[in-house]
């Protein structure tokens, strides 16, 4: 490839390049639970752009191309809701969203003053749940998305990184 991923925050500019690679990356996810109407695919362009505007957002870069993203922001309880991560399925494997994850939890520590990072990941997301045990998440609950996908809730105080992410 010749170039390196870099981690930085998200500008309204990323907007456009994000949007479609949340539609590409969740394709995977809506096949695994057999139902294309998860929040990932229906969401708005001009939602993310205001999350973009709003939250914490990270997206990783090859070049110029957005190849990963992440959003998080500080709840009513203090703690930081992290979501729709997601990397283009030709780089996932390569410690991308651990980066990412790692971004988007200093920065919701440092800046916001999160002291608990929240997630949740749908039930059969294998992948998914182990890299967020990978990088220090335990389990805590389950809930039920929007979409009715059963979820796992996954949580983690903040500086508790894993050495091996």
């Amino acid at each position: 490839m010749g170039m390196s991923v870099t981690i930085s925050v998200a500008t309204e500019q990323d907007a456009e390049q994000i949007f479609k690679l949340q539609y590409l990356c969740f394709q995977s996810e809506a096949a695994l639970y057999g139902n294309y109407r998860i929040d990932p695919l229906v969401q708005s362009l001009d939602s993310l752009r205001q999350e973009v505007v709003a939250d914490c957002v990270y997206v990783a870069r090859l070049g110029e191309e957005v190849v990963g993203s992440v959003r998080g922001r500080v709840t009513e309880d203090g703690s930081a809701s992290i979501g729709k991560l997601c990397v283009h399925p030709r780089l996932q494997g390569h410690g991308i969203g651990a980066r990412l994850l790692r971004a988007a939890e200093s920065a919701l520590a440092e800046e916001r003053g999160a002291k608990l990072f929240r997630l949740h990941t749908g039930h059969r997301s294998e992948g998914n749940l182990r890299l967020y045990r990978k990088v220090g998440y335990e389990a805590v609950g389950t809930s039920q998305g929007n979409d009715g996908v059963p979820m796992i809730v996954l949580e983690k105080t903040a500086g508790t990184y894993a050495a091996t992410a």
